[in-house]
Order: structure tokens, then sequence, then C-alpha cells
């Protein structure tokens, strides 16, 4: 049923809420429809009080009472969500301006918490000022430089990054291709011993049975999946171009998938499935359509471009075939339903930015990949919130009293329709309300103009 602002919840609406984005101590949101994410639920008609960066009140409207001077945003017949997490991102820039380009794009998105897969020394203080509040940004957990087959000499030279990583305060060791199965099990090894998450790619030397058994964190891309599905007399001849192994599809013995998900589940490791980034590059999407994307104008003509020229570069390549990738495709989302069925973590995290991969609007387009795997929208949705905060051990991901304020403000219910999860009507980033019209702004200004 509609309730309406009784007068002077409208005054204080009209008359505080002018200058939006302002930073409050206290902040309440009233009459709002919840979706907490701590289950498949709506909770009808909530007003929350949120001090500083914290809810510290959730009762329904006619029970909390709004405190004097307060930022007051009416949530009649809006739906409020934890704000999601894009767990496979890159900092791929230190100039200020484009640092806060690609935060703009993730915030006016809705994502209040990235997982940066490639990290510098800089991102150290990065992190502490997003945290602090000091720069506007999501909340930021950050590798190291990753351990690769170029960086490592070695299993002594692993385990010393390992511990000098974990030393400096990254959040996590980023693993990627090329290391030997030595270099990689010392990794592990040191990683476990000392209580530092390692997370990535899956090195072929060591394949997806031996990251299991040594407690990979995540687990990204599926990366090494197809290959441990190979039947035990393939050569894997079949692969292309070491991109995932899509072009596997058609050798794959597809009733492995239940066991492997599985021991996945046993194995405590979790998957960031990045599905829109495989899905993208080797699928049947006209090149024009995905140049064309609304997101596309927030991308220089020059990155598009060089985007379009690799989707070219996969689909001609002479071992490339439209119909096994259409099965690689299809294997995967199969995959992706198993591993959730099974009971084995997944996470929201689609590579941005990477090929035609717009940073906040990616997720997005994740989502939908994960629902049209086979989850529901309450489940795609819990790999971006509810999920993170299980896997990160952190204090966001569901709406209740004492968690994080981070938050979405959606013009319709995401639990109906997985696309709704983009009617943003305004953002609550630790405590701090931005509307629509402040985050379109933010985004204008790096609107790309025509023939440039």
């Amino acid at each position: 049923m509609k309730r309406y602002l009784p007068g002077i919840l409208i005054w204080l609406v009209v008359n505080l809420f002018i200058v939006t984005g302002a930073y409050a101590e206290t902040t309440v949101i009233v009459n709002v429809n919840v979706v907490p994410m701590s289950d498949e639920a709506v909770i009808p008609q909530q007003s929350i009080i949120i001090v500083d960066d914290k809810i510290t009140t959730m009762g329904h409207v006619d029970s909390v009472p709004v405190p004097k001077g307060s930022v007051v945003v009416d949530g009649t017949d809006r739906f409020l969500m934890p704000g999601l997490a894009e767990m496979h991102a890159h900092v791929t820039s230190t100039v200020p301006e484009q640092v806060d380009r690609m935060w703009t794009l993730f915030v006016a998105n809705g994502i209040t918490t990235i997982r940066g897969m490639l990290g510098r020394a800089s991102h150290l203080d990065l992190r502490a000022q997003l945290e602090s509040g000091e720069v506007f940004g999501p909340r930021l957990i950050t590798s190291g430089p990753s351990l690769n087959g170029r960086s490592v000499a070695g299993a002594a030279d692993a385990e010393r990054q390992v511990r000098e990583q974990q030393a400096a305060g990254y959040d996590f060791i980023k693993v990627h291709p090329g290391l030997s199965g030595e270099e990689f099990e010392a990794l592990a090894n040191t990683a476990n011993e000392i209580g530092m998450p390692y997370a990535g790619h899956v090195p072929v030397a060591a394949g997806v049975g031996k990251a299991l058994q040594l407690k990979m964190a995540t687990i990204d891309h599926l990366d090494g999946y197809f290959a441990a599905l190979l039947p035990a007399d393939s050569d894997g001849s079949g692969g292309f171009g070491g991109f995932f192994d899509v072009m596997l599809a058609d050798e794959l013995d597809s009733g492995d998938l239940v066991a492997i998900a599985t021991a996945t589940k046993a194995a405590g490791t979790w998957n960031v499935p990045t599905e829109v980034l495989i899905e993208q590059l080797v699928d049947s999407t006209p090149v024009a359509e995905l140049k064309n994307r609304p997101e596309m104008r927030y991308v220089s003509r020059a990155t598009v471009e060089q985007w379009v020229a690799q989707k070219a570069a996969q689909l001609s390549d002479r071992s490339f075939d439209p119909e096994t990738a259409a099965r690689a495709i299809e294997l995967r989302r199969r995959l992706i339903l198993e591993l959730h069925k099974a009971g084995a973590g997944l996470l929201l995290g689609s590579d941005a930015p990477q090929t035609f991969n717009v940073p906040g609007f990616s997720a997005h387009r994740e989502l939908r990949a994960l629902v049209a795997s086979g989850l529901s929208p309450y489940e795609a949705l819990r790999c971006g919130t509810a999920a993170v905060a299980e896997y990160l051990g952190s204090n966001g991901g569901v709406i209740a009293e004492g968690r994080d304020a981070d938050f979405i403000f959606l013009d319709a219910n995401p639990l109906e329709d997985i696309q709704n999860s983009d009617r943003i009507h305004g953002v609550v980033l630790r405590g701090v309300w931005y509307s629509k019209n402040e985050l379109d702004s933010r985004l204008q200004q790096y609107a790309v103009d025509d023939g440039k």
C-alpha cells in the first residue's frame, strides 16, 4: 500500500535536501522498501537513521522519529539495497583526473566496494584516502603487484614476495600466469601459513586440482576449469590462444561438472566468473552493437576502437570456431550454476575496465549473465552484496542496524527483475547521500564528445 509522508517530513525533504551529497552527521531515509539481502525479502515502509557511516536505527516509518537537523531522503515507492562490489577490477591510472573518472563510473552505478586485482604501492595510500573520505570513491581492497612467470625467480623468491607484500599492508596476493608448480606451491604454502589470501589465475603447471588442494582463495575467470574437465586421454590440442580454453569446449567431459563443483565447495575456494568478459569477446554479438552501447560515451574513441580490434582478432584467428565458442558459453554457464548449487561461493566481478567492460556498467551486465546462467535475481545480487561481506569478513553487504551505510536507492524492485538493479535514483556511500542528479553531473564531466 502506498504511504504518503506527513507534511512536516515533506517540508524537511524540500528544505534539507537542496544540497545533495553534502556531508551531514545524521541522514535519514524515510519510508523506503528495504531489500536487506540477508534473505530474499522486501521489508516495506522502513525508515533508516545513519550516523556518520553506520546504520544506527531501522524500523517502521511510524516508529522511527527523525532527529532534528538530519538530511532527510524520501524513500516512498522506492527500494533500498546494499551497495554492490566489483570483485575483479583494475585501478589503471594514478593520474587524479583518471582515478576520479573511474571512481565516478563505479559509484554512479552503485558499486561501493572494488577489489583491485593489480596493485602498486600508491594504492595503499589511495585505499586510506578512500576509507577516510578524503577522496571520493568506493572502498578499495587491493593486491600488490602480481606474482607471475616474469616477476618470480624460483620458489624462495615467491615466498619472499608473499611475506613482503603482507608486511607492506596489501590485502591479498594476485596470481598471474606463468608460475612453475614449485613457485605456485611455495606462494600458496607461505600465504596459508601467514594468513594472506591469494587469488586470480590458476597456473597451467598447477591446475585447478592443485589450486583447490592448496586452498586458493578465489579463482577468477573460471580459469583452469575447462582444462580440468578434459578427458584423461586428451592432449588439449584444441586450445585457442590461451583465452581461458574456450576452444576446448567440444572435448570436455561435461559429466564431471558436478564433481568439480563439489570439490570446489569442499576446498572453500570461491569463484569470480567474469562471465561477461569472456562472452563479449567470443559470442556473436555484432561489434557495432557493442561499440554503440550507451556506456561507451564514457570511454575514449581510441579505447573503443582498441576493444573492437581485440574482438576482431579473436574471431579471425584461424583456430576460432563460432559453434565451439557458443558451446563454451553454454558450459561456462552450466559450471556457474553447478558451483552455485554445490554451495561453492560465487562473487560478482566483470574485469573492468577490460574489453567492452566500462567500470560500473559492466557489473550490471555480469549480474544479467549470472541470471542467464540460472541464478535468481536474489542469488545473483547476493554475489555482489552479502556473499562479498562473508568472503571479506566485512561489515557491509546487508542492511541492518550496526552495518556500514553503503546503499543503492532504486526506482524498482531488483528481486523481480535483475535489470531493475541499474534503475538508480541515488547512492549512499559511507553514509553520504548522492542523488541521481549529482551522480549524473559527475558522469557528464567524463562523457566523450562525438568525434573525439
